[in-house]
């Protein structure tokens, strides 16, 4: 079988399989109507080229921080070609991760500081325990 006729042909174990993801997942998508549910042939489902497609879009689309509802608009917008729209999706994530990033930094800047703070001395308590006082029972 050449792989164009495997492609065209996948159980939604082998769907899954491909797109590195549980069949579960490949399920809830469908849910989500994020995925089609083909209609059976010969009582099982079967999966092409573009479902795999779509499957492995919504993976990455999800790696780079987009919500399911977003990935389902920019999912519509692909039949549309509405590129300004698909811009201002991606614009809007790289505000948040811009965000998190900050965040992100000034976590680690923080915990540097008490780390060094905590080698400095041998005795009393480790200013990075002392930093999360409140947090200890």
């Amino acid at each position: 079988m050449v792989q164009s006729q495997e492609i065209s042909s996948l159980t939604i174990g082998r769907l899954a399989a491909a797109g590195e993801v549980g069949v579960e997942t490949v399920r809830f998508y469908q849910r989500r109507g994020l995925l089609k549910v083909p209609s059976r042939e010969t009582g099982i489902r079967r999966y092409g080229a573009d479902d795999l497609r779509r499957l492995r879009f919504i993976k990455q689309a999800q790696v780079a921080g987009f919500t399911l509802e977003q990935i389902k608009e920019l999912l519509a917008l692909d039949s549309t070609q509405d590129r300004s729209r698909a811009r201002k999706l991606a614009l809007g994530r790289l505000e948040a991760l811009d965000v998190k990033v900050a965040e992100l930094n000034k976590a680690r800047d923080a915990l540097r500081a008490l780390a060094e703070k905590c080698g400095e001395g041998s005795t009393g308590p480790c200013p990075i325990l002392r930093s999360f006082d409140g947090l200890i029972d």
